[in-house]
């Protein structure tokens, strides 16, 4: 997760179909949730001033996934 900023805070979708929540550049989550409402709620407990960025888990029109998106 090299390269993210570290003020800022990610929601990813984990191979489990629960979601992560990382601050940019950690190696580890600092929660998983079962749904991503879930995870959002907790992203603004852990950090409520820092942008959340949230990872799309729909395909767009040409058969790719968006990749961030805002709460």
């Amino acid at each position: 997760m090299s390269g993210k900023n570290k003020d800022q805070i990610y929601i990813e979708r984990r191979e489990g179909g629960d979601y992560a929540v990382r601050r940019g550049g950690a190696e580890r989550a600092s929660a998983v949730k079962p749904t991503q409402r879930e995870a959002i709620d907790r992203a603004r407990e852990i950090a409520p001033d820092a942008p959340i960025h949230v990872e799309r888990v729909r395909n767009t029109d040409v058969g790719h996934r968006d990749k961030w998106r805002k709460p």
